[in-house]
């Protein structure tokens, strides 16, 4: 059996430490690079990027920045959504909050299942994993950046090469997966021809048996009885 650890730490830098986040919704400073742009606008802009919506990508940050250890603060992030996101135009249930972040999470595993089967598969080069995750890292950065959400180079730099070299293993050991079984294949392949072939020549055997043993019996002539007198 292959086996891959996709485990791994992240340590966030001072920009993703949320142990000073206020309740006051003035004080919340994300999303203003946005400020002005409709819901409509914002949504376009990400389903050109991502698979995620804007009512997604909004909760989803809000849920991550007033996070507390029994969850997120669903009725807060509700009831005050028009003041901290500019795009959101009405408050939210904290069921339709926690609507909108499950909705983010199964697509993110969604996307997560299909980006290591296709790497798992083969279809990539270790090198084209590269490039496709460097694409994917500069959109998620670019994200970052217009949510006004920073994390330090150094743990930026460290994300992306762990990351990079848990799919270099996935890479890797797709390759080796796929060449067992191959061979195991091939195996199973010759195992089943020497059946075919063993089975034939135990049929052929069987009919010459047969064969033989439907021949008539011929007479007996005794020597003396048989002369010509």
């Amino acid at each position: 059996m292959v086996t891959v650890s996709l485990s791994f730490d992240i340590t966030y830098g001072n920009g993703m430490d949320l142990s000073h986040r206020s309740h006051d919704p003035g004080k919340y400073h994300k999303f203003k690079k946005v400020d002005g742009a409709s819901y409509s606008q914002v949504n376009q802009f990400l389903r050109k990027r991502t698979f995620i919506t804007a009512r997604e990508w909004a909760i989803s940050r809000l849920c991550a920045d007033f996070q507390t250890s029994s969850g997120a603060e669903m009725t807060f992030i509700g009831r005050n959504l028009p003041e901290l996101v500019p795009f959101m135009t009405g408050t939210y249930s904290p069921q339709a909050v926690n609507q909108a972040r499950s909705s983010f999470k199964k697509k993110v595993n969604k996307a997560g299942a299909t980006f290591l089967y296709g790497a798992m598969c083969g279809f990539y080069t270790p090198e084209e994993l590269d490039d496709l995750l460097f694409e994917a890292s500069e959109v998620a950065r670019f994200l970052l950046e217009i949510e006004s959400t920073s994390i330090g180079v150094d743990e930026e730099l460290e994300i992306e090469d762990q990351v990079t070299g848990i799919m270099r293993q996935v890479a890797e050991a797709s390759a080796r997966l796929l060449k067992l079984r191959e061979e195991q294949q091939r195996e199973k392949q010759e195992r089943k021809r020497k059946g075919d072939d063993d089975s034939e020549q135990e049929q052929t055997e069987s009919l010459e048996l047969s064969s033989e043993s439907d021949l008539p019996d011929l007479p007996v002539h005794d020597d003396e009885s048989s002369s010509i007198k």
